[in-house]
């Protein structure tokens, strides 16, 4: 199944600046495993924001909410997942 996923980063600007540092370089290693997996499709940031979208592919939300939950900014993300079909047109 195919999954547009967003998320708004509600990290608290007083956050620590070594440890936001840290977190983001663990979140770049989530994701190139997910890729090298073939779960994560594409991703794309919102400009202006600390926002992300991304385009994932999982058996399941099950699946895709257990993998979500391991990222190291998971407590203060806000996300929503959007289960995808085909479109006719694509068929």
């Amino acid at each position: 199944m195919e999954f547009l996923v967003h998320a708004r980063n509600k990290l608290p600007r007083d956050f620590p600046a070594e440890r936001r540092a840290e977190m983001r370089t663990l979140e770049r290693a989530v994701a190139g495993r997910w890729r090298t997996e073939g779960m994560l499709q594409r991703l794309w940031r919102v400009p202006g924001r600390t926002d992300w979208v991304g385009l994932f592919t999982a058996d399941d939300a099950t699946v895709l909410h257990d993998a979500l939950t391991t990222l190291p900014m998971w407590p203060w993300l806000e996300i929503t997942v959007q289960p995808l079909a085909t479109h006719p047109q694509e068929r």
